[in-house]
């Protein structure tokens, strides 16, 4: 795409695995990242779900290249990084930032919050003196922190404020592309509005692009334009975010929607849960194929084709949009178990697509059953004893 400020392209990172006491041999790889492909416009806020040990976060670390990736390509506002180093590199990561996960362990504990917001314009050596202190206390502001709040240390923070003095940092340079990563899962839920709304605000208000990952699909739902789902260091779906909760056409990612509470009990009670059978394979010994086949219901239905072994899908675009990692994705469209996780429009419809009436009488109901009453507790012969003196 022309608008394009992030093109990724078959993307690779593996971590060697080595074997051995006095030689060390090469005996394997744990494919963290393999073959992940996918492009950001510039202002767009792409998600990208997955379980646990997916690899999303190795991807955003990898775009960053605070990993040097295995194979394949990023492209950044036209320009190849892939192998850039050295100074080439610094410049580049001036317009790429990231907000880590965790908030107590990314800002070191030794400095202030002043210290830490200023250390990447210390680094660039933009600004002195006098301007570098006005400028902290600037983007203390913009994050909604008192900026006489730079003389504290992180211990002195709650959880949500140390994640303001992140994103604060990620601020300072003026970056175009931020990668957000799991920045709300270590925070309570009421912190997790603020932060969202923070970097919503921040994203109209600089023209920031995100990409945001998490494993919280409502969180993703609400802030995202587009939405990536990732397994096993694969993208096995990708689409527009309304597309994707109203027609999912991937097996896993109508498992994924399964598993999301709907807070409407009309809705909830036509829905049913997928429960995938067996763990997720180890990325150091990935299956053949589709990753997604050992625990896959649709190939179950489909008699277990030997194709999803033999050959692994490639990511194409169906007619609806959709960009899908499936050789039987057509047959996901349309089936019980897709209607059945609808949470877009018309989630409302009951599985055979019909709607029930807005003022249809409830049914009825039958009375309770008579319940017996209590048996009276048995009471010991003898005296009640006295409690012990606890002191």
């Amino acid at each position: 795409m022309s608008d394009a400020l992030l093109q990724v392209s078959d993307l690779q990172m593996f971590f060697p695995i080595y074997q051995g006491i006095l030689i060390n041999r090469h005996v394997g790889d744990v494919r963290a990242v393999d073959g992940v492909s996918l492009s950001i416009n510039r202002g767009e806020t792409v998600g990208l779900v997955g379980e646990s040990g997916c690899g999303k976060s190795t991807v955003g670390r990898t775009i960053l290249r605070l990993y040097n990736p295995t194979g394949g390509r990023i492209v950044f506002e036209g320009d190849d990084i892939t192998q850039v180093k050295g100074a080439a590199l610094r410049a580049v990561r001036r317009r790429m930032q990231m907000i880590f996960q965790d908030p107590y362990a990314s800002l070191n504990p030794r400095m202030t919050a002043a210290g830490i917001v200023a250390e990447p314009l210390e680094i660039h050596g933009v600004g002195v003196g006098k301007e570098r202190r006005e400028r902290v206390r600037e983007l203390l502001a913009t994050v909604g922190l008192d900026p006489d709040y730079g003389d504290r240390f992180p211990h002195e923070f709650s959880g949500g404020q140390r994640q303001r003095i992140g994103v604060a940092r990620a601020l300072a340079l003026h970056p175009d592309l931020i990668v957000a990563d799991e920045p709300i899962s270590a925070l309570d839920v009421s912190i997790q509005a603020q932060i969202i709304n923070l970097l919503e605000r921040l994203q109209d208000e600089f023209g920031l692009t995100y990409l945001f990952i998490a494993h919280d699909l409502s969180v993703v739902r609400h802030i995202s334009d587009r939405i990536a789902v990732m397994y096993l260091g694969r993208i096995v779906e990708m689409a527009g975010t309304r597309e994707l909760y109203k027609r999912p056409m991937h097996p896993y990612t109508v498992a994924l929607l399964s598993a999301v509470p709907i807070p409407d009990p009309q809705i909830e009670s036509r829905r049913r849960r997928i429960i995938l059978t067996g763990d997720v394979p180890s990325p150091s010994n990935p299956p053949a194929g589709c990753h997604f086949h050992p625990r896959c219901w649709l190939r179950a239905r489909l008699g277990n084709p030997e194709r999803c072994i033999a050959e692994a899908p490639a990511l194409r675009t169906m007619d609806n949009g959709h960009e899908v990692s499936c050789h039987f994705a057509e047959e996901v469209d349309g089936s019980a178990e897709q209607q059945l996780q609808v949470t877009g429009p018309g989630a409302a419809k009951n599985a055979t697509g019909s709607a029930s009436p807005p003022d249809a009488p409830p049914p009825p109901v039958a009375p309770p059953a008579p319940v017996a009453p209590p048996a009276p507790p048995s009471v010991p012969a003898g005296p009640v004893p006295r409690p012990r003196d606890r002191g």
